[in-house]
C-alpha cells in the first residue's frame, strides 16, 4: 500500500505525491461524490437491505477546504457542504486517481 507523503491544494485541486513518487490531481467535486461515507453510499444492514445513499450527486462548486490522515491508512476531506465523514483509504484514493 502506497501512503501519501504531501497533500496540498494547488488551485480547487487537490494534489497528493505518493511515497512511491507518483503524483495524482483530484477534482474535489469527483472526490465528493466518490465518498465512502454511509451518507454518500449508504449501508446495508445484516438482510442485505440498503439504507441511506441516494445516488450520485452533482457537487459542482463544492471544495475541499481541509484534510487530515487518519491512522497510517486514510484520509479524511473536509468539503465546503459541511460533509467531512468518509474515510478515504489509501488505496480507495489510488484507484480514484487511476481512473
Amino acid at each position: 500500500m502506497n501512503a501519501p507523503v504531501e497533500i496540498q491544494l494547488i488551485g480547487t485541486e487537490v494534489a497528493i505525491r505518493w511515497d512511491d513518487g507518483a503524483e495524482t490531481f483530484y477534482q474535489p467535486a469527483k472526490l465528493r461524490a466518490a465518498s465512502p461515507s454511509a451518507e454518500t453510499q449508504g449501508e446495508r444492514d445484516i438482510f442485505g437491505h440498503q439504507y441511506g445513499g441516494d445516488g450520485p450527486k452533482d457537487f459542482t462548486g463544492v471544495e475541499v477546504v481541509g484534510w487530515a490522515k487518519v491512522g497510517n491508512y486514510a484520509v479524511r476531506f473536509d468539503f465546503s457542504d459541511g460533509h467531512r465523514t468518509g474515510l478515504y483509504s489509501y488505496d480507495y484514493l489510488r484507484k480514484l486517481g487511476a481512473g
